[in-house]
């Protein structure tokens, strides 16, 4: 059963995501993105080594590939609860190496490492560029982005390939994963030497870096009527431009009840375990500062967390027209449709019913239909950050997403209306 839809389309809306998906290669990048927006909403980015105050308004926290945001209304107690919308900034994908330049039989190439668990057929014979973060002698950090076919994984022939029609396309991550980008001998330090003289930095200068592999072919409108978007990395950056937008809009009501956040973490893809992870203590260290900065105790937050409910954004499985079968017979979202709200009583998604019943109430005051995904009983279900944020935080944690198909692949594809369906849906949430 879903609500009667009477949202409309927002064109503008998903022409600003397709701006976010191009212009965030990397989880650096997304979260910088992410920032630029909340900064035109009048929030303020506030030092983790500082001493926080108790003022009201929008703020917002960077770690690495992780934003944690969150508006304080005026007059806001102490122990007032969090609204909290959770996401991912990053996605599959293939890493550089530390030592990254490889080669033979005279071509250069890239030493890559497969980050997470991509489709990686998708990955060849595509243009790709080059993103990520360097680490400068000085302690700063410098985001790069090489936005031009720079490199390529090339498939091999058919014609000495004869047995993938019967066993199907076999790829080993090692040897055959391996980007090209040139002719020639491999030479140790060309490709940082190459990015310093292309982003201006003193030869030597680089001393780390956090690099990745992208396609550079723009997201798009896809079909007759463009009622599809085809594009990079919208596991998980949909949710993250959608949160953000809805972060933005619930900081200009008046009336907050809840202290409304926005918690994109990094490491999703691979286990959430890190510094900047779900998994890790930088969603509570901030939100138990915010409390402790407005005067309050342990026992001000403990209220607080009790009130909090957390949204965890990620993308699901729309149905698929060529794999009816691997979906549950009742259950099979479609593009366009609305949010899902993601289902397993094995706990692979955080929701129950009372958190069903907080979604429902988003999605109805908002105007939004909603739709149900849970698993085929004969195959494996995937997870989020939701059943990570519940069991760390103590909070009650609801899974919802978006439908999309070809999930990990280096494009992936969405109803273009489901994006800002997602995002009215949170912003009733954050602002309720």
């Amino acid at each position: 059963m879903s609500s009667s839809a009477t949202a409309r389309f927002d064109r503008g809306h998903t022409d600003d995501l397709i701006s976010f998906l191009a212009a965030s290669p990397t989880p650096y990048h997304a979260v910088a993105s992410a920032a630029e927006r909340l900064e035109k909403a009048g929030f303020r980015q506030v030092d983790e080594a500082a001493e926080w105050d108790a003022t009201s308004g929008g703020k917002y926290v960077l770690r690495g590939g992780a934003i944690i945001a969150w508006y304080v209304p005026e007059g806001a107690s102490a122990h007032t609860p969090f609204r909290i919308v959770g996401a991912h900034t990053d996605s599959p994908n293939l890493r550089v190496k530390p030592l990254p330049d490889s080669g033979a039989y005279g071509w250069r190439q890239v030493a890559v490492e497969i980050y997470g668990g991509p489709l990686l057929n998708s990955w060849l014979d595509r243009d790709l560029g080059l993103a990520g973060r360097l680490s400068l002698r000085d302690g700063t950090t410098r985001l790069v982005n090489v936005g031009r076919p720079l490199l390529r994984v090339p498939q091999l022939a058919i014609h000495m390939d004869r047995g993938i029609y019967d066993k199907g396309l076999q790829l080993d991550k090692q040897k055959h994963m391996q980007p090209i980008w040139g002719l020639g001998d491999a030479r140790e330090g060309d490709l940082i030497s190459f990015l310093e003289e292309e982003n201006g930095i003193t030869a030597g200068d680089v001393t780390g870096w956090d690099l990745m592999v992208h396609s550079i072919e723009p997201p798009a409108y896809l079909g007759r009527d463009k009622e599809l978007l085809a594009g990079p990395r919208m596991d998980n950056l949909l949710s993250v431009h959608a949160a953000t937008a809805a972060l933005a809009a619930a900081a200009t009501d008046g009336n907050l009840s809840y202290i409304p956040v926005l918690a994109a973490f990094d490491h999703e893809e691979n286990g959430s375990q890190s510094d900047t992870g779900a998994d890790g203590p930088l969603l509570g260290s901030v939100l138990e500062r915010s409390v402790f900065a407005r005067g309050g105790s342990y026992e001000d937050k403990a209220r607080a967390f009790a009130g909090t409910v957390c949204l965890s954004s990620d993308t699901g499985h729309s149905i698929h027209p060529n794999y009816a079968e691997r979906h549950d017979p009742t259950h099979q979202p479609r593009a366009n449709g609305g949010p899902i709200l993601k289902v397993n009583v094995n706990n692979r998604y955080a929701t129950d019913g009372s958190g069903r019943a907080v979604f429902v109430d988003a999605c109805e005051r908002a105007g939004v239909p909603y739709q149900h995904f849970v698993s085929n009983n004969a195959m494996p279900c995937g997870t989020t950050i939701g059943p990570i944020t519940a069991a760390r935080h103590g909070i009650k944690t609801v899974d919802i997403g978006v439908a999309i198909l070809s999930m990990h692949s280096a494009r992936e594809l969405c109803g273009s209306d489901d994006p800002h369906l997602l995002a009215s849906a949170l912003t009733a949430f954050l602002e309720s």
